[in-house]
């Protein structure tokens, strides 16, 4: 699905349907998985400059479309990344288109289950050097409460390492949008979409340090050209921010 939203030929016709539905729910999904992976690229490219090498891309789905290690190798030719997704059908999928890069690798893993994730890419990934954790626009697709999963992911790498994510804001809609779009979604392999408040979101980060700009709407994280005061072409349903580990 979001691979159809980002223009992609790694997609199935439900994929479309699917998509096609909540677009006419939502206008501004597509516009807004466009920024979100906009978002994943501005993040990662600041996290190469900064002097980060690893990075683990947490629910990755399928690593098309402006992937993460070729956006981490113009800054830094030698990082290593780990994309990490349970659908076996992304799995299958991902090793294919995977298969002749070099320092990246995809595991098949429960990201609720965050000791066997780190069990499982510690060998690839120096746990004791800084990781960039990636979980974007993935948490809203946890039903349960996601942060002591997260707490975990936190306190298991170095310090020096950062939190990426985005995550829907609940709320913000007014109508009846916001529960159509969790009805596409229920019927889709996530299971369901679960928006969270801005205080829930920030919980995430636990006591890391934020980075400028901390927690904003996800075109307004270091955009790559200034936002107009009153430019209203996104809505807010999506935030994004990052944290530094002291």
């Amino acid at each position: 699905m979001y691979d159809y939203m980002l223009g992609g030929k790694d997609n199935y016709a439900v994929d479309r349907q699917a998509i096609d539905q909540l677009t006419a729910h939502i206008p501004a999904a597509v516009p807004l998985a466009r920024a979100n992976r906009a978002f994943l690229q501005r993040a990662v490219r600041h996290l190469a400059d900064a002097g980060v090498r690893q990075f683990l891309d947490l629910g990755s789905g399928l690593p098309t479309q402006g992937n993460v290690h070729e956006i981490a190798r113009e800054a830094c030719p030698d990082a290593k990344v780990v994309y990490v997704d349970h659908d076996p059908v992304v799995a299958a999928h991902a090793r294919a288109l995977l298969e002749e890069e070099g320092r990246v690798a995809f595991v098949e893993a429960d990201l609720l289950r965050p000791a066997d994730v780190l069990a499982e890419v510690d060998g690839f990934l120096d746990l004791d050097e800084p990781v960039a954790v990636l979980l974007v626009s993935i948490l809203h697709f946890v039903q349960e409460d996601p942060g002591p999963m997260v707490k975990v992911l936190r306190e298991a790498v170095a310090p020096g390492s950062h939190l990426v994510l985005t995550h829907a804001v609940s709320g913000l809609t007014g109508d009846d949008r916001e529960e159509a779009a969790k009805d596409v979604y229920r019927g889709s392999s996530t299971g369901g979409a679960t928006g969270r408040t801005l205080t829930e979101i920030t919980a995430f980060f636990g006591d890391f340090e934020p980075v400028e700009p901390g927690l904003v709407p996800v075109g307004q994280w270091r955009p790559d050209t200034p936002v107009l005061v009153g430019d209203g072409s996104l809505p807010d349903y999506l935030y994004a921010g990052a944290a530094r580990k002291p």
